[in-house]
């Protein structure tokens, strides 16, 4: 039941008819689109202390995940790494956040031959200031960051198959304005 509400929902969100914001789950609200995206300091999985400054000058794909290792959370993230010559050819850097620690980040990068950053957020601060927290994990939600830093895209609901594939259509539609 549960299930086929959220596809409604997320049927919704994507045709336009309801406020991606209505739709998120987490306990703050979702950062607002056209405004700065909020800044981060988190560590990757080799341990890099990375903020959100750092990836001034490119896209900034920035998706957020409940936990390394699990089905949906690893075909997410397989398709990401698919599609990275991709993204990186439009100029756009993906960067996943959990509340995994950096060891498990680590052993989930080097399982699955992952080449973008995972940063660690096990208090949820960063999940928190992006309405993608829920209790003690990352809620499954994605942010489009422009060059500049501010916010230009919200996936509120997505489905970890075809996610990748619906971002990059995104990023473009953005890019060519």
């Amino acid at each position: 039941m549960i299930w086929r509400w959220l596809s409604l929902v997320g049927l919704l969100v994507g045709l336009g008819v309801v406020q991606p914001a209505w739709a998120q789950w987490g306990t703050t609200p979702l950062p607002q689109i056209g405004f700065p995206a909020p800044e981060f300091e988190l560590a990757d999985q080799t341990g890099r202390l990375r903020h959100l400054a750092d990836f001034r000058g490119d896209w900034v794909v920035l998706y957020f995940y409940p936990r390394d290792f699990t089905s949906g959370c690893t075909i997410e993230a397989r398709r990401f790494q698919q599609d990275l010559p991709k993204f990186r050819a439009m100029g756009a850097q993906i960067v996943g956040i959990s509340a995994d620690s950096v060891d498990s980040h680590e052993r989930f990068c080097s399982a699955e031959g992952l080449q973008f950053p995972l940063l660690s957020d096990p208090n949820g601060q960063v999940s928190q200031a992006y309405g993608s927290w829920m209790g003690d994990v990352a809620l499954r939600n994605t942010f489009l960051i422009d060059r500049e830093g501010i916010l230009r895209e919200i996936d509120p609901i997505v489905h970890p198959s075809r996610h990748s594939a619906e971002v990059l259509a995104q990023l473009q539609q953005l890019i060519n304005g």
